[in-house]
């Protein structure tokens, strides 16, 4: 009898796979042994009728092999950026060669976190990657690096991963990584842990330790064990788990979906949240912290409740109404929400009740700081 992971990877139709620098890269450059075998497993998979999605780093790491009288001394955003520019087409140069001898088509798409903010926009990126897997062709899909400011930024791949399996319905989510999955220990502190082969709800992530489990970056990339955590907490909120394979092993992928029991599988929630929650949470970083008391927490949590201004105590950073902004309780991180109120006005009503707000304010357009379909309890920010 098949169990959840066999059921999955058996009937799974959409898959977006993640594939990092650390993985495909090397001090000299592309590992284009490690490419041409992943892109060999990904044209097997699509022609058993699945759709793939393959998110791909390694931008800017090809660009410095590029450059070797200076791209090994490149610092800086504009640095990296320009980086980006020159190794985004000598990944996809690759990428053509390889799905070509497949017989596949692959596209390039290059996204910053505005083009997912927007909701036309969203719509409108949607609606192309869903012709490109429709057609069969193999989207690519890495951010934008050389246009990227700050607040546009995803943060790494993991993270852009992650949206992405909301723009196109994945089913399952497979990050490649130069590790054997998540370990017992941290692999850098002391002798390697045993892979946890099975975490079995959002809730294990959330308890982990994640800092002492997950170590540093890798030196070509910007993520870690701890985003890739991070990227799969958030799809198991959206219902879809998470598979983190060691990316360098031969066959990976084959050996998976073949049953073998590799790497880490992470467990969808059992309630998932919304997709448009799912969008509303993650579309930006959230622009400051509202502070509430014990009842508010209690109440947000566990009674599925709105926030009142009067569990509001206290206000940190500078929004506006419609903002993303942190719920806090304490230390205690209760979610994030769209709030109908500036931190101004927050900061004037926090506290009162409603027809205090009325006359604190001279109106009360909203009896909720922020309504419970625009909150997302712990969430992972």
């Amino acid at each position: 009898m098949m169990g959840t992971r066999e059921k999955t990877l058996a009937s799974a139709h959409t898959l977006v796979v993640k594939v990092g620098s650390a993985v495909l890269t090397t001090s000299d450059g592309l590992h284009l042994s490690v490419m041409y075998s992943l892109v060999e497993q990904i044209a097997r998979l699509v022609r058993q009728g699945r759709r793939v999605c393959l998110v791909s780093s390694g931008a800017v790491a090809a660009g410095r092999t590029a450059l070797p009288d200076r791209g090994r001394s490149v610092e800086g955003l504009s640095g990296r950026q320009a980086l980006a520019a020159i190794g985004q087409g000598c990944l996809m140069r690759e990428y053509e060669h390889a799905f070509a001898a497949q017989g596949l088509l692959c596209a390039q798409v290059l996204l910053t976190r505005d083009d997912l903010r927007s909701r036309p926009r969203f719509l409108n990126a949607r609606n192309t990657f869903m012709n490109l897997l429709d057609w069969g062709v193999v989207p690519i899909v890495n951010e934008n690096d050389t246009v990227a400011v700050q607040e546009l930024k995803f943060g790494d791949n993991d993270q852009l991963a992650s949206l992405l399996l909301n723009l196109v319905e994945g089913e399952l989510y497979i990050n490649l990584t130069s590790a054997d999955g998540v370990l017992a220990a941290n692999p850098e502190s002391a002798k390697p842990g045993e892979v946890i082969p099975h975490l079995d709800s959002i809730e294990h992530i959330a308890d982990l330790d994640i800092e002492s489990l997950c170590g540093a970056k890798t030196s070509v990339g910007t993520g870690g064990m701890r985003s890739k955590l991070m990227a799969a907490r958030r799809a198991a909120q959206l219902g879809v788990p998470t598979l983190i394979l060691p990316g360098r092993r031969a066959d990976i992928l084959d050996r998976a979906f073949a049953g073998e029991r590799v790497g880490t599988w992470i467990a969808p929630a059992t309630q998932a949240v919304s997709r448009r929650k799912y969008w509303m949470a993650y579309q930006s970083e959230p622009q400051g912290s509202v502070f509430v008391d014990e009842g508010a927490a209690v109440a947000l949590e566990e009674k599925g409740g709105s926030l009142l201004p009067g569990g509001v105590i206290g206000v940190e950073g500078v929004f506006e109404p419609g903002a993303l902004v942190r719920v806090v309780c304490g230390e205690h991180a209760v979610g994030v929400g769209l709030t109908n109120y500036s931190s101004e006005e927050l900061d004037r009503i926090k506290g009162l009740k409603r027809v205090e707000v009325a006359a604190a304010l001279g109106n009360a357009h909203y009896p909720e700081v922020i309504h419970r379909d625009n909150l997302l309890i712990n969430a992972a920010v």
